[in-house]
């Protein structure tokens, strides 16, 4: 080999090039290519190559490429801050799902109006096709160019803390290194400390929007200053944006806090506060629906059901590792039962108490209050269990992040041996019961250990590990991997549910267990007479009720399968005389257990019309003249058809059956579907 040129090898091929070369000039040819991932690692363009070197290829279109593109983007907004209020403060800006965020520090909170000039700024500066250029420093440097930045002061002092953050994008573990914004006449105009990488030049940032400014406290503890924080989104293409924001639109019509105020669900009062729920009665109509049909089927799979309190004493919490991994999300200990005499001296010692933040341990307890035989293996317990989580008020949102919740928690005992397949027969009852409410676009996560919050030898969460993927590789769904993802106890698999339009959500979680039982003690007696520990799984199915109602309002837009629906049918008397015909049909649906409301107001009939179609009602029951005379009612859907004139004892029929087949319902045609039935005109 000639010693100007150098041996790399370039997407999977080796070639000879000149030495001295960089990703820009490899790349000259395909403008879409922005960054290279170098020996593994994402790299800008203008890195130094040598010989050696393994050389991949970044789009801007790939998952690389859109979170450089998004990284670049919140370089460019931070200059623009700085611009327009030279005295700002930077925090951090990190890369987020779909977009970015920049923490700034300024003396006044940012408006709509400032959101408008900042992006107007961001547009110039990206048109300038100012050069991203890297920079490495000593801490020495670092700490003189970042004199008056106090937050980025305190990130290079504290360096090691700093990579367990956000802020993990602005320091490295090998060096510090700034990125500077160079114009076209070779001119630093701004810099940020920063790892990188970044695009060749502002010019690859195509289509980017400002969404919103938030208050956030610095490193997201209370105990810091509170900071602005705004958020942005960035993409590929304008009509990815635009594809992004019809998105977003339509989650904004399908918000359920928006939804659940509309159709009188739920709601969370002051005088409770945070994070807490009340479910009116058409929101506990739902839940109910949900459970039953859980209970139901818990009770076809041979589950046992439990009942646990919602308060314990701490020592149950030190034994299940709760208090040494978990306190932080914990409400604090209430000491109770100590007795003072008539001097005050304590007589008798008190104990912590603790809202249980988790059933697992009292589950635990249940299996330990006897001796067990391997013939009742696998013991499956099952609880509607109610617990209590010390969200930050900043972080509960709706029903999805909330401090009281209740989980459909199970917690499955079984050998060795029946491990892999009840597993296997776990994630198919967990799938179908899934489906069975609506959601059938689903892909599995691995979460594997945390290298720095895990209980347990390396040997049995590596057998763990492995048992969970191949149960989730033989189901046939898409497997992710979520690399430090599990809980301290043990790996385990979530489904993740795509909803009507799109978005994923979490929603069941399969977790496998061998040092939970370890710390408890427990025990059976196996086959040969030895004492032999079980093997755990933890299961929640919808996670919990409260996220999993929110998740069902949202995907249905609020207009719900008649099986849940809080109420299953409205009756509307196009006269005051038709009202008692209406009246003993409603009733007799009543007797069937249909949840039934009947419009006796004395509004006129098209306004009563009006308001039932917006009440997202499965079935709106109409009954005018001809129906009577004919001992009828007429049914309108929710997307307006209608059919007309049913006989009462078809019309109750056919409710029921789309109520017990569990069904949606939105038409006529759905309904004709269901029936088997000719339309009746």
């Amino acid at each position: 080999m000639a010693e100007h040129s150098i041996s790399l090898t370039i997407d999977g091929e080796q070639k000879e090039v000149d030495a001295g070369l960089t990703g820009v000039e490899l790349f000259s040819d395909n403008k879409d290519i922005i960054a290279v991932r170098l020996n593994g690692e994402p790299r800008d363009l203008y890195t130094p190559l040598n010989d050696g070197d393994i050389v991949e290829s970044i789009m801007l279109d790939s998952p690389d490429g859109l979170a450089i593109m998004r990284h670049s983007a919140t370089h460019v907004m931070a200059q623009a801050v700085q611009e327009l209020r030279p005295d700002a403060k930077l925090g951090i800006g990190p890369v987020i799902e779909n977009g970015f965020y920049y923490d700034f520090d300024v003396e006044e909170p940012f408006t709509p109006d400032d959101l408008k000039t900042i992006e107007k700024t961001m547009q110039r500066i990206i048109k300038s096709s100012q050069r991203f250029q890297r920079r490495v420093v000593t801490e020495q440097e670092a700490l003189d160019a970042e004199a008056d930045q106090p937050y980025k002061i305190e990130l290079i002092e504290d360096k090691e803390a700093a990579l367990d953050t956000e802020a993990a994008q602005d320091i490295s573990h090998k060096e510090l290194s700034f990125y500077d914004n160079i114009d076209r006449e070779g001119n630093v105009v701004w810099t940020d400390l920063c790892r990188g990488p970044h695009l060749p030049n502002t010019r690859f940032i195509k289509a980017f929007k400002l969404e919103r400014a938030a208050a956030a406290y610095w490193k997201g503890s209370e105990a810091n200053p509170m900071l602005q924080r705004i958020y942005g989104v960035a993409f590929a293409t304008k009509d990815e944006l635009k594809a992004y924001q019809q998105r977003m639109e339509e989650a904004a019509k399908r918000d359920h806090r928006k939804l659940g105020q509309e159709m009188d669900l739920f709601s969370f009062p002051d005088e409770i506060g945070p994070g807490l729920a009340v479910f009116h009665p058409k929101g506990a109509a739902i839940i109910n629906a949900m459970e039953d049909y859980s209970r139901d089927m818990h009770r076809r799979h041979h589950y046992s059901f439990v009942q646990t309190p919602h308060i314990t004493k701490g020592k149950l919490y030190e034994t299940s590792g709760h208090l040494q991994w978990y306190k932080d999300g914990m409400y604090p200990a209430m000491h109770l039962d100590e007795e003072k005499d008539a001097e005050g001296n304590i007589v008798k010692q008190g104990f912590d108490y603790y809202l249980k933040p988790m059933n697992c341990p009292m589950h635990n307890l249940i299996f330990k209050s006897r001796q067990r035989s391997y013939r009742e293996l696998p013991l499956r317990l099952f609880e509607f269990g109610t617990v209590y989580r010390y969200e930050k008020s900043g972080v509960v949102h709706g029903l999805t992040r909330v401090r009281g919740l209740t989980q459909d928690d199970s917690h499955i005992y079984c050998t060795r041996e029946q491990m892999k397949d009840e597993l296997k027969n776990l994630l198919q009852f967990v799938l179908k019961l899934l489906k069975d409410y609506g959601l059938n676009d689903f892909y599995l996560e691995l979460s594997t250990k945390d290298e720095h919050k895990f209980v347990g030898s390396d040997e049995i969460w590596e057998e763990a590990t492995n048992t969970l993927a191949e149960v989730a590789k033989d189901s046939g769904l898409e497997l992710v991997a979520d690399p430090g993802g599990a809980a301290f106890y043990g790996p385990k698999i979530s489904v993740q549910a795509r909803d009507a339009i799109g978005r994923t959500w979490q929603v069941s979680t399969i977790q496998l267990d061998f040092n939970l039982p370890e710390r408890f003690g427990l025990e059976y007696i196996a086959k040969d007479g030895t004492h032999q520990r079980p093997v755990m799984i933890h299961r929640a199915l919808f996670g919990s009720i409260e996220r999993f109602f929110a998740i069902l309002l949202e995907h249905y837009a609020g207009a719900l399968p008649a099986w849940i629906a809080p109420v299953q049918a409205l009756g509307v008397p196009v006269a005051d005389e038709f009202a008692p015909h209406l009246q003993r049909f409603m009733d007799s649906l009543e007797e069937d257990l249909v949840r039934v409301e009947i419009d006796l107001s004395d509004d006129r009939f098209g306004k009563k019309i009006r308001n039932a179609s917006k009440s997202k009602v499965p079935f709106i029951l109409i009954v005018g003249e001809e129906d009577m005379s004919n001992n009828a009612v007429s049914f309108r859907f929710r997307d307006g058809s209608q059919l007309n004139g049913v006989p009462v004892d078809d019309a109750r029929q056919w409710i029921l059956k789309a109520i017990n087949e569990r069904v949606q319902v939105n038409s006529a045609d759905d309904f004709q579907q269901l029936i088997g039935a000719e339309s009746h005109e």
